[in-house]
């Protein structure tokens, strides 16, 4: 069954070895599409937008946090209003540069401009931010399309390597909050992961070992609850 999305812009996931652990996906492979890397310029951005599938697999893994960017365009798939949380290091909402470029920093912001079916945002991680969804969150949206977006590098390096700063959070941590949010008070749209190190970056071996270790994780119990 193809319940995964995978868009490859670095060959990443290949060199973990988690590719082939997943076996079949819905795979996009743009790792020769121009403007890209950190930055989505317009023409890339028209090229994945219309090369997306539909309908979207739920679980999408969006290759490393140089691509993050892709939520924005994932949830323009979006037919109905929902909520976006966020696990994150940084807040990505920066005010984007180069004229208003699409970028892995900037992506909070342009959702928050651009997708008129956005009701608000919750992050979690970054400095001033919450650690976990707060009480009351959840139980306030009883019933309400939720769109989570995952990005590894909230987590310690014990269990996950990246190229940016990264902070505290277990695997436990994130996947009680993951739990929390798939347990059925809310209506989990579509959950998305980015995260990791690439070769080109200094990926060594273990750092492979590692990041794949953590998706395997979080792929199974992902995959259990959305069944």
């Amino acid at each position: 069954m193809k319940n995964v999305l995978v868009t490859d812009f670095s060959g990443m996931l290949e060199a973990e070895g988690f590719l082939a652990w997943m076996g079949e996906v819905v795979y996009k492979d743009w790792r020769d599409l121009e403007g890209t890397h950190c930055y989505c310029d317009e023409a890339a951005k028209k090229q994945i937008l219309a090369g997306l599938p539909e309908p979207l697999p739920k679980l999408r893994w969006i290759d490393s946090g140089d691509y993050h960017y892709m939520s924005h365009l994932l949830a323009l798939k979006e037919k109905e209003p929902f909520h976006l949380v966020l696990l994150d290091h940084h807040p990505d909402n920066q005010e984007a540069a180069f004229g208003g470029v699409l970028s892995c920093g900037s992506w909070v912001r342009a959702m928050q401009e651009e997708n008129p079916l956005l009701r608000d945002v919750l992050e979690i991680g970054p400095n001033g931010c919450p650690e976990a969804i707060p009480e009351g969150w959840l139980a306030a949206r009883r019933g309400e399309r939720v769109y989570v977006s995952l990005d590894e590098d909230i987590l310690c390096r014990c269990f996950a390597r990246t190229d940016w700063s990264q902070g505290t959070h277990t695997l436990e941590q994130v996947l009680i909050i993951l739990g929390q949010l798939l347990d059925g008070t809310v209506e989990v749209t579509a959950i998305d992961i980015c995260g990791g190190l690439t070769i080109p970056k200094g990926a060594t071996p273990e750092d492979l070992r590692v990041n794949r270790e953590t998706n395997i994780e979080l792929y199974k119990f992902i995959t259990e609850y959305l069944k």
